[in-house]
C-alpha cells in the first residue's frame, strides 16, 4: 500500500485532491492511503508516509520539509500547479508514485 501525505496551508484545499487521488488509485486497482494535513502537522505526519506532496503555496517550505523527510528516506515535492488547480487526482497520484520509485 502506498502512503501519500499531502500538506497545504490549512489542510483544507487539498481535501478535494485527496478524494480525486483515492478515486484514481481505486480505478487502477491500487491500494493507497492518502491524507491531507496543514503545514503545522506535516513534519509530525511524514513518519507514516512514503512521499510528501505540498501545495504550491507552500513551495518555500520544500527545503525545510525535505530536510525533515530525509531521516525517513522519503521525498518531498511541490504538487504540480496545474494538477493542484484542476484537482487532477490522476496527475497528482502519478507524481507521487514516480517519487516513491
Amino acid at each position: 500500500m502506498k502512503k501519500i501525505l499531502l500538506a497545504c496551508s490549512s489542510g483544507m484545499s487539498t481535501s478535494l485532491l485527496v478524494t480525486k487521488m483515492e478515486q484514481h488509485a481505486a480505478a487502477i486497482g491500487e491500494e493507497a492511503k492518502i491524507w491531507a494535513v496543514g503545514q503545522d502537522k506535516a513534519k509530525a505526519e511524514m513518519a507514516d508516509a512514503d512521499v510528501v506532496l505540498i501545495g504550491p503555496q507552500m513551495s518555500f517550505l520544500k527545503g525545510e520539509l525535505q530536510q525533515a523527510a530525509d531521516q525517513y528516506g522519503i521525498k518531498v515535492d511541490v504538487i504540480d500547479m496545474m494538477a493542484y488547480g484542476m484537482a487532477d487526482g490522476k496527475k497528482a497520484y502519478e507524481q507521487a508514485i514516480a517519487l516513491i520509485g
